[in-house]
C-alpha cells in the first residue's frame, strides 16, 4: 500500500510539471536548438558547419543540410576509431547497433547527455498511466520486457550493443525485485532458446506488466499457452493488466492478442529508437503520442509529398500543421544533426504537440506513383480481418511487376492464424478498403494500370522461419510491412 501511495504522489508531481510546459513547447524547442549548437560548436562537425555563427533557425537550415545515416559515415568512422570531439564533445558512452536500410549495421551514438531521454521518457509514460487511470496494481506483480541481450562489446572505449540491451543496464534499483527475466536469461543470445527460458522463469509468477515488440511477444504468449496447457494468458497470469509496445503498429496484432490473452487489458505505446525516445502515449483515451519536446532533441519536419524535391522546405514545431504527413528530422544531444530518421508522422494536436507514427519513408509501394504507405495497408487489413473474423499472425506487401502476362499488382504475403476458406472474397474486400484510403491506388486500378491485389498464403510459422533464415529473428528486428522491391520476400513462399 505504501508503494502505491508514493507512486501516485510522484506521478502527480511529474505529470503536472510536464503539463505546465505544454503551451511553452515552441519556446523550449528554440532554447534546445541553441543549447545544442553552443555545446557542440568546437566539435569537428560544429566547426565544419559554422555552429558559432548560427543565430537563427533559417541560418541553421542553410548551414546544416538533412542527412541520412550514410552521409554521417565519415564522422561515425572517426569516432569508431577512437577520435574525440567529432559530433559531440568527448566520446559517446555507447553505440546502439541497429539495422540500416542501405548500409547494413548502423552505429548510433548515445552520450551521457542523451541517455536520460531513453530512461526518463519510459518512466514518465508509466507515471502518466498511473496518474490518469489511478491504477497502481501493476506495481504489485512482476514485469517483463522482451529485449535484446545486455552483453555489450567494446570498441575503442565505447560500449556497443542493441538499444534494449543498453537500457537493461539502467533499471532503477527499486524495480529490481519486480523485473524479469533473470540477468542470466536476458544474456542468452539465441532467440528461441531465450524465449524458452523466459517461459520457464515466468510461468508461475504473478506477471502484471509485459512489454516488447508484438511479433516477438506473440511468440512468447503462444509458447506459454502450449507449456501450461491453458487456453489463454488470463488463465496463466490472472493479474496481467498492461501491455507495453513500440516500434510497430499494434492494430494488426490486436485481435490475435485479445484472443491469446483472453481478456481486455490496457496498452501503452512507446515511440523509442536508437536515435532517441521521441514520444509516448499519455492518455488511455487517445492513441496519439506526446512528443518529447523537452528532452535534448530538436525536431524538424518535411512534408512527405515534397521530401524528394530539391530544397524541400523544413518546418520546426512552431510551423507544422495538423493532419499532414511529415518525415521526422532530429538534431540531438548525442551528436546527430538534421538527421533523417526515415519515420513519417502526422500531428493530431499542437498544444500539446501529439503525433501518430504513420510509417517509414522508405517503406512504401510506389511502383506506378500510387505511394501506398504503412498506415493505409495496416488499417485496410485490420478492417478486413475484423469483417471476416480472421486472425492475422503476420504479413508483408511487395509489388509484383512480372505477373505472367497479367497486369502488375500488389502482392500480399499473409500468415493467417487458421485456414481461410473464402480467400477470394477476403482479397476483394481488402482491395476495396485500400482503395478507400489511397485515391492514387484506386485510380490506377480503375484505369487498368494495376490489377486488384493478390494474396499469397504463408504457412503457419513461415515468417519466423524466414526471419531466422536471414538472421533477423528476435530482439529489435521487425517484419517490414511494405517494400518497394521484392528483396525481403525472396524465399518467403
Amino acid at each position: 500500500m505504501l508503494k502505491r501511495f508514493f507512486a501516485k504522489v510522484f506521478a502527480f508531481i511529474i505529470v503536472r510539471k510536464i503539463e505546465n510546459t505544454y503551451s511553452k513547447s515552441f519556446k523550449i524547442q528554440e532554447k534546445i536548438l541553441f543549447s545544442l549548437l553552443k555545446k557542440a560548436s568546437n566539435t569537428q562537425f560544429g566547426i565544419d558547419h559554422n555552429f558559432n555563427k548560427i543565430d537563427n533557425y533559417e541560418f541553421f537550415k542553410k548551414n546544416v543540410p538533412v542527412r541520412d545515416y550514410e552521409e554521417f559515415s565519415t564522422y561515425i568512422s572517426k569516432i569508431k576509431k577512437g577520435s574525440r570531439n567529432i559530433l559531440w564533445p568527448g566520446k559517446p558512452l555507447y553505440f546502439a547497433k541497429t539495422s540500416g536500410t542501405t548500409s547494413g549495421l548502423k552505429y548510433i551514438p548515445i552520450t551521457k547527455e542523451s541517455m536520460p531521454n531513453h530512461i526518463n521518457s519510459s518512466r514518465n509514460a508509466f507515471l502518466f498511466y498511473i496518474n490518469k487511470t489511478g491504477k497502481t496494481n501493476i506495481l504489485d506483480g512482476k514485469a517483463i520486457f522482451i529485449q535484446g541481450s545486455p552483453i555489450l562489446e567494446d570498441l575503442n572505449g565505447i560500449r556497443v550493443g542493441r538499444l534494449s540491451g543498453i537500457v537493461a543496464h539502467y533499471v532503477p534499483r527499486y524495480l529490481n525485485n519486480n523485473k524479469m527475466p533473470s540477468w542470466e536469461t536476458n544474456c542468452i543470445i539465441d532467440w528461441e532458446e531465450k524465449i524458452e527460458k523466459i517461459c520457464e522463469e515466468t510461468l508461475n509468477e504473478n506477471m502484471t506488466v509485459i512489454g516488447g515488440i508484438p511479433s516477438w511477444v506473440k511468440m512468447y504468449f503462444e509458447k506459454l499457452i502450449k507449456k501450461s496447457n491453458k487456453k489463454t494468458l488470463a488463465e496463466i497470469f490472472k493479474n496481467l493488466s498492461l501491455y507495453v509496445f513500440g516500434g510497430v503498429n499494434y492494430e494488426p496484432y490486436q485481435k490475435t492478442f485479445n484472443k491469446l490473452i483472453g481478456k481486455k487489458i490496457n496498452t501503452i505505446e512507446f515511440y523509442p529508437s536508437s536515435e532517441g525516445f521521441f514520444a509516448y502515449q499519455n492518455d488511455q483515451n487517445d492513441k496519439s503520442l506526446l512528443l518529447q519536446y523537452d528532452s535534448g532533441i530538436y525536431y524538424e519536419f518535411v512534408k512527405l509529398e515534397n521530401f524528394e524535391n530539391e530544397n524541400s522546405k523544413r518546418y520546426n514545431l512552431s510551423q507544422v500543421q495538423i493532419g499532414i504527413n511529415y518525415v521526422l528530422i532530429v538534431s540531438t544531444n548525442a551528436g546527430l544533426w538534421a538527421y533523417n530518421t526515415g519515420d513519417t508522422v502526422t500531428f493530431t494536436s499542437l498544444d500539446p504537440p501529439k503525433i501518430l507514427v504513420t510509417g517509414r519513408y522508405k517503406h512504401f509501394i510506389s511502383a506506378f506513383g500510387e505511394h501506398v504507405i504503412v498506415t493505409e495497408v495496416e488499417q485496410s487489413l485490420a478492417e478486413t480481418s475484423k469483417y471476416f473474423n480472421e486472425l492475422i499472425a503476420e504479413f508483408t506487401v511487395a509489388p509484383k511487376l512480372n505477373n505472367d502476362g497479367k497486369l502488375p499488382c500488389h502482392e500480399w504475403f499473409i500468415e493467417f492464424k487458421s485456414d481461410i476458406k473464402i480467400l477470394d472474397q477476403f482479397e476483394k474486400y481488402l482491395n476495396k478498403e485500400l482503395c478507400k484510403r489511397n485515391v492514387y491506388y484506386k485510380d490506377l486500378i480503375e484505369g487498368k494500370i494495376l490489377k486488384e491485389l493478390e494474396i499469397v498464403l504463408v504457412k503457419k510459422g513461415g515468417f519466423n522461419r524466414h526471419m531466422k533464415s536471414i538472421g533477423r529473428l528476435g530482439e529489435q528486428n521487425k517484419v517490414p510491412r511494405l517494400s518497394n522491391n521484392r528483396d525481403f520476400i525472396k524465399g518467403l513462399k
